[in-house]
């Protein structure tokens, strides 16, 4: 832990969206390197506004002497989750992989309860935030739909996210297909959570089952010669960050040796000429919202980049704001008011683009833009598979 590296230059703290708009929180460099100084594994955690960090990592991004002090604050914060009774909010997002197994098996009912006054209110008490609409589940997921593969040369073993499987099977879909159209191989490993919701919300233990479960399903993957390509830029960090950080699994460096951003992966090919796509017209002006996550991969803006060679099509990059959301940060009441403020900042922005949709990323980013602007969101491999004449084929 590079604590004492910290110059005290405070660049990480003006990098800090939640620093902006929320006084209880001192900031990534006094919750990180400053008070790791004086913090001792044999007191107990008294520093509760550690829980106002949303890891949207851009204090990491920031320092110039290679201090990570989002790390810093996590591991306080998963110290803190050890010894303070979890709230009903932390426990429900730390296992929202079998929450959304659950929602999405009785999709109807779940969807139909969470639209409702009274479930709001449920909700409501159980510290857990209502002011944008959640997410609809999906009858049918990723995983129950798609069966059939094609042999080629190029293999992909895709993971996909719980987003994707439980809420959004459609864009999956689409990725498979466009994946299989370049004569690919794609296969959906056996897998879980990545499990950061469990390590955000203070369950260190589950997010390692579940990234010990994920590594070992993989490495069967990877030593049989395939790619492993996320599409979620927030599982794509835990995948090549975390597993091999905080979470200390075994092979977690094979996994992040061998994996890649969709964008990225489809990039790669193009530029070793495996594949050419043919790219038609599609006549949009959208806004393109920047995840956090996304900046902190450090592997650029591949999704522009790809969007770049679609004729007709205007986009422009937003990479300034943070939305607010960051996975089940924005969805606990306690941090609703900031939530608010940093995802208005952002729409504000967007509105001033003239943009007529917004294209982001990350699931969340989506939803809370969407929600708090009133406008459509999309996925960036929608907008490409539209140039690309592919659809979603139940």
């Amino acid at each position: 832990m590079k604590y004492e590296h910290c110059i005290r230059c405070t660049i990480c703290v003006e990098n800090c969206p939640v620093f902006r708009v929320n006084p209880a929180f001192p900031g990534p460099k006094q919750a990180g390197p400053d008070a790791q100084r004086f913090r001792s594994n044999r007191e107990k955690s008294a520093d509760e506004w550690v829980l106002s960090c949303s890891q949207c990592k851009r204090c990491e991004m920031a320092c110039p002497c290679g201090v990570e002090p989002a790390q810093i604050i996590l591991r306080a914060q998963q110290k803190y989750g050890l010894e303070h009774p979890h709230t009903a909010a932390h426990l429900l997002f730390a296992n929202n992989y079998y929450l959304s197994t659950l929602g999405s098996l009785t999709a109807p009912l779940a969807n139909r309860f969470a639209a409702t006054k009274i479930g709001k209110k449920i909700f409501q008490r159980m510290g857990i935030a209502t002011y944008i609409p959640f997410p609809k589940f999906s009858f049918k997921t990723l995983r129950g739909s798609m069966k059939s593969r094609s042999r080629e040369t190029r293999k992909v073993a895709f993971f996909y996210g719980c987003f994707i499987n439980f809420y959004r099977p459609d864009i999956g879909r689409k990725i498979i297909r466009m994946l299989q159209s370049f004569k690919i191989d794609v296969v959906l490993p056996p897998q879980w959570c990545c499990g950061l919701p469990a390590l955000g919300n203070g369950n260190l233990a589950l997010a390692r089952s579940f990234a010990g479960k994920n590594i070992a399903s993989l490495s069967n993957y990877v030593d049989a010669g395939y790619d492993v390509v996320y599409t979620c830029t927030s599982c794509g960090l835990c995948l090549l960050h975390d597993y091999q950080g905080i979470m200390e699994i075994p092979g977690a460096k094979k996994i992040a040796e061998n994996s890649y951003d969709l964008h990225e992966y489809v990039l790669k090919l193009i530029a070793e000429r495996e594949i050419k796509p043919q790219f038609k017209e599609v006549n949009r002006t959208l806004a393109y919202h920047i995840p956090c996550h996304l900046r902190a991969l450090e592997i650029g803006y591949p999704a522009a980049n790809l969007m770049q060679l679609i004729p007709g099509l205007t986009c422009q990059i937003l990479d300034d704001n943070c939305c607010g959301l960051n996975g089940s940060y924005g969805f606990k009441k306690i941090n609703e008011v900031t939530a608010l403020q940093l995802g208005g900042r952002a729409v504000s922005l967007i509105k001033k683009t003239g943009a007529e949709a917004i294209v982001a990323d990350c699931g969340s980013c989506r939803m809370q833009l969407a929600g708090l602007s009133g406008m459509d969101a999309f996925d960036p491999v929608e907008i490409i598979c539209e140039s690309l004449g592919i659809k979603d084929k139940k």
